[in-house]
């Protein structure tokens, strides 16, 4: 176990977001790992530059949550291609609900935090894929 993830017990007056019923969030893999990010999953497919496995302080590595290659390499990270990019991915993700229903029922119980290296923090693929879990909550209480 890494010893940056925390259980839900060292986490004081933790309490699930109530959209999804899960505490999950996002954040830059080149940010300092801290005890509040919980679960730390890398969600980029491929290895961040720069960053050793010690230094990512990851309890897991989900690259086959990212988008394809081709899709990324579409995408380029251009804010005007955001809007298909979601719609592309979230078609990629459709095949993916084991993994996706482990992180939310993980992040039920303890904080998850998504990984990823992109500079740009509201355009990127861990947004679309926080979104994506979110809603398998919102589905399954449906």
């Amino acid at each position: 176990m890494n010893p940056f993830s925390s259980p839900p017990c060292l986490l004081p007056g933790f309490e699930p977001q109530a959209e999804g019923g899960c505490d999950l969030r996002i954040k830059r893999v080149y940010d300092e790992p801290m005890l509040a990010d919980g679960f730390r999953v890398l969600v980029d497919r491929l290895w961040p530059r720069g960053i050793t496995r010690e230094r990512a302080a990851l309890d897991c590595w989900e690259p086959e949550l990212a988008p394809s290659p081709g899709l990324r390499r579409w995408f380029a990270h251009q804010a005007r291609r955001f809007d298909e990019f979601r719609r592309r991915y979230l078609a990629e993700l459709a095949g993916r609900g084991v993994e996706l229903d482990e992180l939310r029922e993980r992040a039920t119980r303890q904080r998850v935090t998504l990984l990823y290296a992109a500079k740009d923090p509201e355009i990127n693929h861990a947004v679309v894929l926080a979104d994506a879990i979110r809603a398998r909550g919102r589905a399954t209480r449906k």
